[in-house]
């Protein structure tokens, strides 16, 4: 609290540091959102387009999809494109946009959000005003991973729903796995290591184009291990399947793994524990960069 004496009265005011601290933090938020208002708009307009295609899939997408599954099976007498292309690529276009937002995330962290603003020194310009080194950093990866946290999680919702309601079309598809793969926590808890990660690239390395050099390479190691790392996410059949109206022989299919939750909630665990790691290490770079400045 501060106190302040009025003279002659012997009156004191006593003012609360909460409101100014609270005060401080929503200045921080405002400033991150208007310094990068262009990545946001462009994040809210990729959360409209994935939505509302996972929303289409859902209801006339869906429809339009099992017509043509009805007719010409997986294997159609007019050829592999007549079927595959109703069912196959447009309902595997939004697994393909968040591999590419989790993929953009750690470029974007370590090119504008960090590495920027250290080779330009504007941030080392906030540090020496009111605003801390630390709570500049923390403003830096709080607002993004809220976004990135509530965007992804709506995501996750609407591709479960999408699962639950039309899995017999999803699974006809040639490399299911990774849809499947794409309706757990685990999908929330990517993006949020991509920015860790980039911002650690922006504060080490300080330039943002070497930055975000190294955060590309850095996601791109951590997707295809990920990839790999569960047996069954490879595990396909060849067969019939009862459910399915199939025509024209043999199809491939994924079998869903019965320990398939345990497995993803083991991932996700690993995934925020090496984003804790990776956020301790940031703050420790950052102490070593103002200590060194």
């Amino acid at each position: 609290m501060n106190a302040t004496t009025n003279a002659g009265t012997n009156t004191t005011s006593v003012r609360p540091a909460a409101p100014r601290a609270l005060s401080r933090t929503r200045g921080l938020v405002r400033t991150v959102l208007r310094l990068h208002r262009h990545a946001l708009w462009i994040w809210l307009a990729y959360m409209f387009i994935t939505a509302a295609l996972l929303l289409w899939l859902y209801g006339p997408g869906a429809t339009n999809a099992q017509e043509e599954f009805d007719t010409y099976g997986y294997y159609p007498p007019g050829g592999w494109d007549t079927a595959k292309y109703a069912y196959d690529t447009l309902f595997y276009q939004p697994q393909m946009l968040i591999s590419m937002a989790a993929f953009a995330v750690p470029l974007f962290a370590a090119g504008s959000l960090t590495g920027r603003e250290i080779e330009n020194g504007t941030a080392q310009f906030a540090w020496s005003q009111s605003t801390g080194p630390v709570r500049w950093l923390a403003a830096k990866l709080a607002v993004p991973a809220v976004l990135l946290t509530a965007g992804t999680t709506l995501l996750v919702v609407l591709y479960r729903l999408l699962w639950s309601a039309h899995n017999g079309l999803l699974i006809a598809g040639y490399s299911p796995r990774e849809l499947y793969f794409s309706i757990g926590p685990s999908t929330v808890a990517l993006p949020l290591l991509g920015l860790a990660v980039g911002a650690l690239c922006g504060l080490v390395i300080g330039r943002a184009l070497p930055a975000l050099a190294v955060a590309a390479v850095l996601q791109y190691l951590i997707s295809a291990m990920r990839g790999r790392l569960w047996p069954f996410q490879h595990s396909t059949v060849y067969g019939e399947l009862p459910e399915l109206p199939v025509r024209g022989g043999p199809h491939r299919t994924y079998l869903a793994s019965p320990d398939y939750w345990p497995r993803q909630l083991l991932e996700t665990g690993v995934l925020l524990a090496v984003t804790a790691l990776v956020v301790a290490l940031a703050f420790y770079a950052l102490r070593r960069k103002v200590t060194t400045a």
